[in-house]
């Protein structure tokens, strides 16, 4: 086989992974991405679907998978999906290149499999986590998983709070983000003070996850930082 045909079946393979880890994904993207012009990127996507892929095309947004397509035989939970996450916001941080590309690519393999809502909440969880580089202080806190749960299904959360100054109060929040900097800390709407606030996961008492949901806040993360500046309440 020429070389030619061998980069043209490891760009087909690339692009069938690329289908099953992202809702939607665009030509002009996948040319980018792979370097060949988008009309090549329309022959791939025909000999793709020439194959047997169940490719279907939504006008003007992209190429999905359609929802029964999955790789078997591994299927994960949400909170299986949320802890991979998590793991990858930690191996972003190394400094060995070389780890983080075998690592984001036996994640993309891994998130290929999920299934499409899986997928997505776990996309909206990566882009709502942050992590500094202090990797080696520890992080107390027994509800993430629990909030990692509540953010992405848009659940609000009764909790029982101590703040700083040691004063306690009940409140029932609406997660947005979790960051990690010396301690965890969640971005949510306190329906209390009617604002973001953040609060130290290791002052969360009792944590309730309420079965109602509640709207969700339509921005990104980099967007509540340019637009808020809450304090810890």
């Amino acid at each position: 086989m020429e070389v030619p045909e061998i980069n043209r079946l490891s760009r087909l393979t690339a692009i069938l992974t690329q289908l099953q880890t992202r809702r939607l994904v665009t030509a002009p993207e996948l040319a980018a991405k792979y370097g060949v012009s988008v009309r090549t990127i329309y022959r791939d996507i025909r000999s793709l679907e020439r194959s047997g892929v169940p490719i279907s095309t939504e006008e003007g947004k992209g190429y999905a998978l359609m929802e029964h397509y999955r790789l078997p035989p591994i299927a994960f939970t949400e909170e299986e999906a949320n802890a991979l996450v998590l793991a990858e916001q930690l191996v972003l941080k190394t400094s060995d290149a070389s780890f983080i590309a075998a690592y984001a690519e036996a994640v993309g393999k891994i998130k290929a499999v999920l299934r499409h809502d899986t997928k997505d909440k776990a996309n909206l969880l990566h882009q709502r986590t942050t992590f500094d580089r202090n990797l080696q202080k520890p992080r107390s806190s027994n509800n993430l998983s629990a909030l990692q749960d509540a953010l992405t299904n848009y659940r609000p959360v009764r909790i029982s709070y101590t703040n700083e100054s040691g004063t306690p109060s009940e409140r029932v929040i609406e997660p947005f983000a979790l960051l990690s900097t010396e301690n965890w800390l969640l971005i949510a709407w306190c329906r209390l003070r009617q604002g973001f606030r953040y609060f130290r996961l290791d002052r969360i008492g009792e944590l309730t996850v309420l079965s109602d949901t509640f709207t969700p806040h339509g921005m990104t993360l980099q967007q509540f930082f340019d637009r808020y500046h809450p304090g810890e309440d």
